[in-house]
């Protein structure tokens, strides 16, 4: 499970304080995807951030008690002076996989030819798009973290074959989604919580949620 224990999050604009969680308390146990609503600019990506690991809480504890993914389409440890190569078996050490097979995985999913060999930095924004992607679905979590803002791309051979193993992960995995549209989370979810003014609201219903997101808006 992930659980965030009294979580306070907050950021100075320059002109006031903006809060993003105000001692907010939740759990989510696996099995139960759970989306999360929110307007934008309330601060859904720090959230996801928090729950990765990407950023810390000003105040409380995060527990994961779970193998727990980066945003889906980011990847922290990518080393831009190293090849695409270099690059998948480090990540493979470092998730004590087999570097043999997550480099043949991510050349074939990533499908980018000799760049696979370059340094990443010299990458289009499209073909980083597709590595960070095919490095992602080659490791293997419990609850996967999806930001309606993350990175895409527009190759649609690379979106039929990542779509393709994406379902198959989430088939069997559990999901937490952010995004300010209704239709996104019924993708993924039948519970979703909505979040205002720093409180995170947990409902057993998506319904519920919405009714309450349209209420707040």
């Amino acid at each position: 499970m992930l659980e965030f224990r009294n979580v306070s999050k907050s950021f100075w604009t320059g002109r006031q304080r903006k809060v993003i969680l105000d001692r907010a308390s939740f759990r989510v146990e696996l099995g139960n995807s759970l989306g999360i609503l929110a307007p934008n600019g309330t601060g859904k990506t720090t959230i996801i951030n928090m729950m990765a690991g990407l950023e810390k809480p000003d105040e409380g504890e995060i527990r994961r008690g779970c193998r727990v993914s980066f945003p889906l389409g980011f990847m922290g440890g990518v080393v831009n002076r190293h090849t695409g190569t270099e690059n998948a078996r480090y990540i493979a050490r470092l998730y004590r996989l087999d570097p043999d097979y997550l480099e043949a995985f991510c050349r074939w999913m990533a499908d980018i030819d000799e760049y696979f060999d370059m340094p990443v930095g010299t990458y289009s924004q499209g073909m980083r798009a597709r590595f960070n992607f095919s490095l992602m679905l080659a490791l293997d979590f419990d609850i996967y973290l999806i930001d309606e803002g993350m990175p895409t791309t527009t190759d649609v051979a690379f979106n039929r074959r990542a779509g393709r193993i994406l379902r198959e992960r989430l088939a069997e995995a559990t999901v937490v989604v952010v995004s300010h549209q209704p239709e996104t989370l019924e993708k993924f979810c039948r519970s979703a919580a909505v979040l205002h003014h720093g409180q995170l609201d947990i409902f057993d219903t998506l319904e519920e949620a919405k009714r309450m997101y349209d209420y707040e808006a």
